[in-house]
C-alpha cells in the first residue's frame, strides 16, 4: 500500500539555491535528524544511514536532482520497506519555502504504527532545516 506524507512548508531566511546545495550533501543531513533519537550515522555528500533507536536502520541515496528545487532520495538496501523522500525547495522572494514529500509502500499493519512518527520526523527535518539555515 502506498503511503504519502508532506511535511509542513517552512520559510528559510536563505535563497533557495543556498538551501538547495546544502541539502545536496547528504553529510548535512545529520544537522536536520533529532540527534537524542538516532545513533550509528554514515555518510557521505551521496548517502547517508543511521539507525533510529529502538527501531530500524534507515538508508538513503541521493538519486537524482532538479538543479536549484529538488532532491529526490531513494531508501538504500538496509531499510525496512522501499520509499522515496522527496526534499523541495521553492523560491520565495529573497528567501525561500522547503518541505519533503515521502512516499512509500508500507502495509497496512505497520503503517499504523509509522504514519504518525514519520509523519513528525518529517515536521521535525523541516523546522530544523529553516533553523541551521538561519545560522548559517
Amino acid at each position: 500500500m502506498t503511503t504519502t506524507i508532506e511535511s509542513k512548508h517552512v520559510a528559510i531566511l536563505n535563497d533557495q539555491k543556498e538551501v538547495f546545495e546544502f541539502l545536496g550533501d547528504l553529510n548535512n543531513f545529520k544537522l536536520l535528524l533529532p540527534q537524542d533519537k538516532i545513533s550509528n550515522w554514515q555518510s557521505d555528500t551521496k548517502s547517508c544511514s543511521f539507525k533510529v533507536n529502538g527501531m530500524a536502520t534507515i538508508a538513503l541515496i541521493l538519486d537524482n536532482s532538479t538543479p536549484n528545487s529538488k532532491h529526490h532520495i531513494v531508501s538504500g538496501p538496509d531499510s525496512p520497506f522501499p520509499f522515496t523522500l522527496d526534499i523541495v525547495v521553492d523560491q520565495n522572494g529573497n528567501d525561500s519555502v522547503a518541505y519533503n514529500k515521502f512516499t512509500g509502500d508500507i502495509n497496512p499493519f505497520l503503517k499504523m504504527m509509522v504514519e504518525k512518527p514519520l509523519t513528525n520526523l518529517f515536521n521535525y527535518i523541516a523546522d530544523k532545516l529553516a533553523e541551521v539555515k538561519k545560522r548559517s
